[in-house]
């Protein structure tokens, strides 16, 4: 397993971080005890959870399943969804952040967490008051990083600029969607994130299930599968020419005899930004296999077919204003040296 610092931070990661969106939701506590020895024993230090991930069960059956080996890895939650029927049981309120935390710390079994995401965008509370509360966490020692997920480009230099000029503790993360199918964040999201130094620690890296190997090109649902159950791959978010993409990656896995699965992680795994990949699995089998995707790399032909076929055309202004330095720089009379 390879391990990666997370952005300018000092923390180090392994490249596949291990989400538990599943525990509690086709996971049962036994199975998530196995899938989360399966994971340390490949060298995984990395594990992405979510207080809303089946109400509070995902937190609680991984902090059970790690146990006295807490120390040894780096836990990821979050604070939004709901968590009660008030009015102040969701959002990103400071009265809701502060209840968020100390129930996270309890059902996990732990006094700190390692990175605290912000989960979604929270259009009715000030960036300040977020920030602050989260800032206050840090200088208590009750989380170590603070990150956001989800965010716009410009809400996220909005808050970095107000962490800088109000001396409040940075975000060292963001997390995104991003996968072959799904690549909108290069427009501006990577900018922002490679100019600030913040690690991208990527989720749906096999699209939900799209490119897992299980689908073809014009397949939607598979019984047994997520899709069946109605909460796997977001299409309305895929690249226009999905079904290609597709396409090319089983043509590339065949290519190289790997599972289309592996092929699609390694993928993101070696675009410059990622820090880390979240894969989910239901079971300890299924876990070992997506894992598989550390500690190699494409071959250049194969990866540049990939790159290819999944690229996005760029979009205004930058798709106007991309081929500007060479224009300028063409414009330049240097000036003839003296015969």
């Amino acid at each position: 397993m390879d391990y990666r610092r997370l952005g300018h931070s000092g923390l180090k990661v392994s490249e596949i971080c291990v989400g538990t969106m599943t525990f509690g939701h086709g996971t049962d506590a036994a199975e998530a005890d196995r899938m989360v020895g399966t994971a340390l024993d490949a060298g995984v230090n990395f594990f992405d959870t979510a207080d809303g991930y089946s109400n509070g069960a995902s937190e609680t059956m991984l902090g059970t399943a790690l146990g006295s080996r807490r120390r040894d890895v780096v836990i990821a939650t979050k604070v939004f969804n709901a968590m009660g029927p008030g009015p102040n049981d969701s959002g990103m309120s400071r009265a809701h952040i502060m209840t968020a935390v100390e129930d996270s710390l309890r059902r996990l079994g732990t006094d700190y967490i390692d990175l605290y995401f912000i989960h979604h965008v929270d259009i009715q509370t000030p960036l300040e008051e977020m920030l602050r509360a989260f800032d206050d966490l840090v200088r208590q020692g009750k989380v170590r990083y603070t990150a956001c997920s989800n965010y716009e480009a410009w809400r996220l230099m909005e808050a970095m600029w107000l962490s800088d000029s109000k001396g409040l503790v940075r975000f060292s993360a963001y997390q995104p969607q991003y996968s072959l199918v799904v690549r909108d964040i290069e427009e501006e999201l990577v900018p922002v994130c490679e100019l600030k130094g913040l690690g991208m620690v990527v989720w749906s890296p096999l699209a939900g299930g799209y490119l897992s190997g299980k689908y073809r090109p014009g397949q939607a649902s598979l019984q047994g599968a997520r899709s069946a159950e109605g909460w796997a791959f977001p299409k309305q978010y895929f690249h226009p020419e999905h079904e290609a993409v597709l396409t090319e990656l089983h043509a590339v896995a065949d290519a190289l005899g790997e599972s289309a699965a592996r092929v699609a992680i390694r993928w993101v795994l070696e675009q410059k930004m990622v820090a880390s990949a979240i894969v989910g699995a239901r079971n300890a089998e299924q876990l070992r296999g997506t894992m598989a995707a550390g500690g190699w790399k494409l071959p250049p032909d194969m990866l540049a077919r990939l790159n290819k076929v999944s690229a996005q055309p760029h979009r205004y202004p930058r798709a106007m204003e991309e081929t500007m330095a060479g224009r300028r720089n063409s414009a330049v009379k240097m000036p003839r040296a003296p015969d």
